[in-house]
């Protein structure tokens, strides 16, 4: 299954979240200055090297060491998830150039250079895994997630060359849908299973695995602070009050289609005319925490943590089965 590695990338985002915060709090050793710093910069930047071969290290011992190798191939994975793993490479390319960026302020570099920095880090990173996946049997080297890959980086450089700030955040909300625990036949003998135990195998069912594995029930959000488009001063909308536009699927139980095998090689089928794949497009209200005023150091650091989760709200829901619904409270 192509991507597994994804979500535990997604899982650092959140570490990326609290080096954001240092950078930005106004306190000793955290504290960005305004003139570059050579042991700031140095040190940084040697800590992101060790990490980073630590971290390339880690993933081909733990990861890809477990599958077989070949000469490095490029693998056509544009129909796979309905692009549900595209857009965690999306969501993961932006925060990690978004932190690289927020750390070289610290270390001094003007904005330019820092935002090259960031726009460095998170191609670097992401580039790596992808040739990693080139040399592997089991994936290849894809176009499409280096377009994903180099679109989050974009929409991390372009708001601070346009606007000098994070205007429009990507953000996440998870649940876990209600998968059928009705029997499924096998195709080919009398074995049974559910879809809720196909969706178990793929995703896991604890709150963490879930909030970062499940297709079914993953959306992610483009969320747009209205206040920062708007130039009259006066104005009624709230400093932290956002709109968001999300991107998510359902009845995913497989990459390209919803037919598996499993160890016994019976062979199981979800039919499409009961389970069709499709795509959901949804609208709604968001908060962006960072904006809401505060002096307290501790709020600051969880408001900034939190601004990596799509607030609940009423949304509205188009999907590309031609139908539209309106969901009181979203998550």
């Amino acid at each position: 299954m192509k991507k597994r590695l994804l979500p535990y990338l997604l899982a650092v985002v959140c570490l990326f979240q609290v080096c954001e915060v240092f950078g930005q709090e106004k306190i000793s050793f955290f504290t960005p200055v305004d003139t570059f710093s050579k042991s700031r910069f140095w040190g940084l930047t040697g800590s992101a090297a060790a990490g980073y071969t630590g971290v390339v290290i880690g993933l081909n011992e733990l990861w890809y060491a477990q599958f077989d190798r070949r000469n490095f191939h490029f693998f056509n994975d544009g129909a796979e998830w309905k692009d549900m793993d595209k857009m965690g490479h999306l969501f993961t390319a932006y925060f990690q150039s978004k932190w690289a960026m927020h750390a070289y302020r610290w270390a001094g570099l003007n904005r330019r250079a820092s935002v090259w920095a960031g726009v460095a880090a998170g191609t670097l990173f992401q580039s790596t895994l992808e040739v990693m996946d080139g040399f592997s049997s089991e994936w290849g080297f894809s176009f499409y997630d280096v377009a994903f890959n180099t679109a989050g980086v974009t929409l991390m450089a372009s708001q601070e060359w346009l606007w000098q700030e994070q205007r429009i955040i990507l953000k996440m909300s998870a649940h876990r849908p209600n998968y059928s625990t009705s029997p499924l036949v096998a195709y080919n003998s009398e074995a049974t299973t559910t879809l809720d135990a196909r969706a178990a195998e793929l995703y896991g069912t604890n709150f963490a695995e879930v909030a970062i594995k499940d297709y079914n029930g993953l959306t992610v959000w483009a969320s747009a602070n209205i206040s920062s488009f708007i130039r009259k001063k006066d104005t009624w909308v709230p400093d932290w009050l956002n709109i968001a536009i999300g991107y998510g699927a359902e009845n995913l139980y497989g990459g390209f289609s919803n037919a598996w095998d499993d160890d016994d090689g019976n062979i199981f089928i979800a039919r499409t005319s009961q389970y069709p794949r499709y795509r959901q497009y949804y609208l709604g209200f968001d908060v962006d925490f960072t904006r809401i005023k505060t002096r307290h150091r501790s709020l600051k650091f969880l408001f900034t943590l939190l601004n990596v989760v799509k607030v609940p709200s009423p949304t509205l829901e188009v999907n590309t089965l031609g139908k539209v619904k309106f969901h009181p409270l979203y998550f």
